[in-house]
Parts: structure tokens; sequence; C-alpha cells
């Protein structure tokens, strides 16, 4: 069993961008990070801090391109495919630590789709055999993750709840509602989960407050608003949801998202046009600085090459009006970042 490792869960195909974010968390650059398509990154610790680590791995909500952040403390191979609760079982006695809660996970791939099913089944065979053996415990500090990359190899790791992602594979799972205009709506309905805890929640997202969607058409992140009773206009030249419109909630202006300026300030502005991204966020930065909003939330469609440099230009370019950025590249979002922003407090 190898020394230790950070197993991060991203998407497919942004294993590079996630590896570099890693590396710049430890001061450190990636030359040619591998591992494309397979929907995690490992990183070793030979030589990390271990404040480092744990910082790093706290911290996970702060990370754009990582689901979850695991410090895995073994890592078996080879499983036989009759019994592979046997090798794992080993490893968890000679360790001899409790756990509050077991999950075992694939990558977010076609392959670790296949394995669900395995998944499931090994998971209720290790949390009757973790109880056999008293090492469950609810009232332990951590849970244990027993990572699936392929059915005959696993990572084996142990998170505190309050610490890391509270959703398997670090994907909420949501469902599409049928009034909603289009599935871009679950983009907004995760960035309010992932991007605001529930103070900030309960605060920011009142009945009565007012609201911005600039390129809203057809109403998909408007729609997530109105269901908070949230006053919209949905600035764009395409057609709005003709229920939305019907909800008495929503005045829609047919102007350009990049020339609408507001006549007074709102609690909020959302941003979901494709465009390049440096542009959206001078927009957005502009929108902070002479404080048209209090708070935003807006996508960044990334460029085929060079993603995670441009994602850190862009957000530099939010900074420079807001103190507060945080970023996320969601699982309903696709080749762009999630970023929320809120407005200098003024005196």
């Amino acid at each position: 069993m190898p020394a230790a490792s950070l197993i991060v869960y991203c998407r497919t195909g942004f294993e590079a961008e996630c590896a570099q974010e890693i590396a710049a968390s430890f001061g450190r650059t990636v030359d040619k990070p591998g591992g494309r398509g397979a929907a995690y990154v490992e990183f070793p610790l030979e030589s990390v801090d271990s404040d480092d680590v744990l910082r790093v791995v706290r911290d996970w909500r702060r990370l754009i391109f990582a689901r979850q952040c695991l410090i895995a403390f073994a890592r078996i191979e080879d499983l036989p495919r009759n019994d592979r609760l046997t090798p794992i079982m080993a490893a968890l006695g000679e360790r001899g630590e409790r756990y509050c809660d077991a999950w075992v996970e694939a990558p977010d791939t076609d392959e670790g789709k296949a394995l669900a099913p395995f998944c499931k089944s090994l998971g209720n065979a290790l949390i009757g055999a973790l109880k056999r053996a008293h090492l469950l415990d609810p009232a332990a500090s951590r849970r244990l993750h027993a990572f699936f990359p392929q059915s005959d190899k696993v990572y084996l790791a142990a998170a505190d709840p309050a610490g890391s992602s509270p959703w398997p594979q670090g994907i909420p799972r949501l469902k599409f509602p049928r009034e909603a205009p289009s599935r871009s709506t679950l983009k907004l309905d995760e960035a309010f989960l992932v991007l605001l805890d529930d103070s900030e929640r309960a605060r920011w997202l009142k009945p009565g407050m007012s609201a911005v969607d600039l390129g809203a058409a057809p109403g998909g992140w408007t729609w997530q608003l109105v269901r908070r009773s949230i006053r919209v206009t949905a600035v764009d030249n395409g057609p709005m949801d003709r229920a939305l419109m019907d909800s008495g909630l929503v005045a829609h202006l047919r102007e350009d998202g990049f020339r609408y300026r507001p006549k007074k300030a709102v609690d909020w502005l959302v941003c979901d046009m494709v465009e390049k991204p440096r542009r959206v966020a001078e927009l957005i930065a502009s929108w902070l600085a002479q404080g048209w909003c209090r708070q935003a939330i807006f996508n960044l469609k990334l460029p085929m090459k060079k993603r995670y440099e441009e994602t850190r230009r862009c957000l530099d370019l939010v900074r420079q009006a807001s103190a507060n950025v945080r970023a996320k590249q969601l699982y309903h979002d696709r080749e762009e970042i999630t970023v929320f922003a809120a407005a200098p407090r003024r005196a």
C-alpha cells in the first residue's frame, strides 16, 4: 500500500485543469497532467506539508474544478473478482479507525456509471462488515470512502463530513422541474446550493427581492428566481416562456444584455450568456463596481485551450470589483464554470 495521496473528483475532460489547480494550491506547477477522461486526479503527497494538505482538503468549496477532495490512506489493486470485500476489510482492520458512514463510489464516466450496481451491492456488504468488526460508529468523526476507478482497484480514504462534499461523488442530485422552460434552470439551482451556505440563502434569497437576468430567454434562470418570489427584469431579444410572463413577477426587455443598465440597484444579477468569458467577466465587474447589483451569479464559457489560465484571468478581473468571489464547475455545467460574486458593502 503506497504512501498517502490526494484523490480529487472532477468532470471528465477537465483532469488537467483540476491537477493544475491542486498543484497551484501547493505552490507548484504541473507540466503535462495526465489522466484525461478518468474524471479524477491522483496527487502524491510524499513531499507536501501536512498542514497544506489539510488546508486544501478543508477548503474544497473554494476549489473550482474539484467536486470532492480526499486523502487516500490506501490503494489496493488486483482485487479478486469473487471477493473484493476481504482485502478491503483487512486493510481497514489493520488501520483500526472507526467511521460514521461508508460510501462506495466510482468516477462520473460511462465506465463508472456501469459500476453503479456493483458499488451499491458492495456498499451494503461493506456497511455490514464494518458493523460486525465494530468499525462503524455514528459518533465517529470521519466517513469512509471506497473509490473504485475500476472494479479491481480501490482507493480507501477518510473524510470529515463537515469539511468535505456532502454528496456521493460530489454531485448534488437535483430533479428537473417540469414547469421550467429549459434544463439550464438546474445550473442556477445548483449554484445556489453549492456556492451559498444555509445562512446566505436565507438572507439573500428572500421573497420581494429584485433581480436582473441578462440573456434570459427562454427563462430557465428566471424561473429559479420567480419560484423564490423574486421580481425579475429579463433582458433578452429572444422570447420568454409564457407561463413565466403570466406569473406577474417578470418584466421582459428586448435589449442587448451588454448595453442594458438598471435604473436602480438590484439585489441579484444573473447571467448565462454565450459569449467570450473575458467579456462577461468585464461586464459583471462593471456591475459590481458601479453598485448596480448586490450579488451576482454568472457563467463563464471556457475556451478549448488554456482553460485554467483563462479562468484565472477572468476571476482576477472580477476580484478587482469584489473581495468575495467563489467559482465552481458544477455538475450541470459543461465547458464552463459558474461564479458567485458580492459587491463591496458600502458605508
